[in-house]
């Protein structure tokens, strides 16, 4: 199972497994996440999955930011591409809903966007639909490995200084 396998994880990495919130209502999606959670949508840290030669490539950025397709083709070179949910489980190892920078196959590369530089603390997934764990940023990019940061997101810059809520 997903989750476990993030937990053990979390756990081999110094964070206390009781830390990662179960819910009995999905959490799939950043609206369903922030209700479940009471926060802000921006603040809920979006792993998106796609795919680069042949690769998986996970952006993880703020619960308001979308790709933006020129930012992502500059940067990476090609076209973003959305991995199905079948390809989400092979080069991954989450399901879609549940997907998380952390205990990922071997292949799959993480990006932190810079919409997620905002909070002090944002909420990733934990590898099922129902999950989530609060982190500092400073925790995500050392939990998640990144290869680093990239600004190929758009539509939170527009918005309101985020609050801390």
């Amino acid at each position: 199972m997903s989750l476990e396998r993030v937990r053990n994880y979390l756990v081999t990495r110094g964070i206390d497994g009781h830390r990662i919130k179960e819910f009995d209502e999905s959490s799939a999606t950043v609206a369903l996440a922030a209700a479940a959670l009471g926060c802000a949508p921006e603040r809920i840290a979006k792993t998106l999955s796609l795919l680069l030669n042949d690769h998986a490539l996970l952006v993880v950025c703020a619960g308001d930011a979308r790709i933006d397709n020129h930012a992502f083709k500059e940067r990476f070179g090609t076209k973003a591409r959305m991995l199905t949910p079948e390809q989400a489980i092979d080069l991954v190892g989450h399901a879609v809903g549940g997907v998380c920078p952390f205990a990922v196959k071997d292949g799959a590369t993480v990006y932190l966007d810079e919409s997620l530089r905002r909070f002090p603390t944002v909420f990733p997934a934990c590898g099922s639909s129902n999950s989530a764990i609060e982190l500092t940023v400073a925790e995500l990019e050392d939990l998640s490995n990144p290869m680093g940061w990239v600004d190929v997101c758009r539509g939170w810059r527009e918005m309101p200084e985020a609050s801390a809520s």
